[in-house]
């Protein structure tokens, strides 16, 4: 039987405010049949969502009582070296508060190019090297650093822009959500949970049917994650093979969700999609 009656896909956007309405911020949720469909924010006059608008909408669905398996497609954590520099406790609550602090970028009106740039915040204390990549980065192949600003394709900005809001999540939600794999590698039986992404992984397997890539990626999470929890391939996912000293180590940098641990010789898993008993309807390959 499959853990969540709901999955959610959220494609994430650090630009401008967290108030500020970003065609690049979109969410699909899949439920019930299966299909993984739009979400559109509140009428507002404002057209998109903002970051701020979407944390309060996961806080009011998590609030329910319907298991849900949220996907976010932004770093949790840093790298252990950013601990180690920093002398900061191996121990990701206390890591959220320590980042909002330095990098309190929640707040109304205030850009991730603020606190680089010193008009808002202290990033100066608190920044990290390019270079610095967490082990489950390293496993991705082409997952980018957190650190890696101003690229084609960068995550650091986002995860720069979401981190607070995870720590607004689980302040208003407390054991209520189960954050993986930081709160344990194995989700309570009836508990909802949410996890980091990297859509990447599987978008390329849907077809597009019309949807720009923003929305693709925020598609591709809900279906895959429905997908893969449906057909029971969900629980190898959620334990990815890696050594005691490994594990240790991504509870505090956190994985990404599809990631395989350890790829051996001639082995490896496929997080892409395949044809689907459960839903058949839904999953169309190219």
């Amino acid at each position: 039987m499959p853990a969540f009656a709901r999955t959610i896909g959220i494609d994430y956007s650090g630009a401008q405010t967290p108030t500020a309405s970003l065609k690049g911020l979109r969410v699909y949720q899949a439920e019930g049949d299966g299909m993984s469909v739009e979400v559109l924010p509140p009428p507002s006059p404002r057209k998109y969502w903002t970051r701020k608008g979407i944390a309060e909408w996961l806080v009011e669905r998590l609030d329910e009582d319907v298991p849900a398996l949220v996907g976010i497609d932004h770093g949790f954590s840093f790298p252990l070296r950013n601990f180690e520099v920093h002398g900061l406790l191996p121990d990701w609550p206390t890591f959220l508060d320590d980042f909002q602090r330095h990098w309190p970028t929640d707040e109304d009106h205030t850009y991730v190019d603020f606190v680089r740039n010193g008009a808002a915040g202290n990033g100066a204390a608190r920044t990290g090297n390019a270079r610095w990549r967490r082990l489950t980065e390293e496993r991705a192949g082409g997952a980018k650093s957190v650190f890696h600003f101003d690229v084609q394709g960068q995550v650091a900005k986002s995860t720069h822009a979401g981190i607070p809001w995870l720590r607004f999540i689980r302040r208003e939600l407390g054991d209520r959500v189960h954050f993986w794999p930081f709160d344990g590698w194995d989700i309570p039986q009836g508990k909802s949970a949410i996890a980091e992404v990297h859509p990447a992984l599987w978008s390329r397997s849907f077809a597009r049917e019309g949807r720009i890539g923003d929305q693709h990626d925020a598609y591709s999470i809900a279906a895959w994650l429905w997908r893969a929890d449906c057909d029971g391939s969900l629980s190898a996912f959620l334990k990815p093979d890696l050594s005691p000293a490994e594990r240790s180590v991504a509870q505090v940098e956190g994985w990404i969700l599809g990631v395989p641990g350890l790829i051996r010789s001639g082995e490896g898993r496929d997080a892409s999609v395949t044809p689907n008993a459960c839903a058949p309807n839904v999953f169309r390959l190219h």
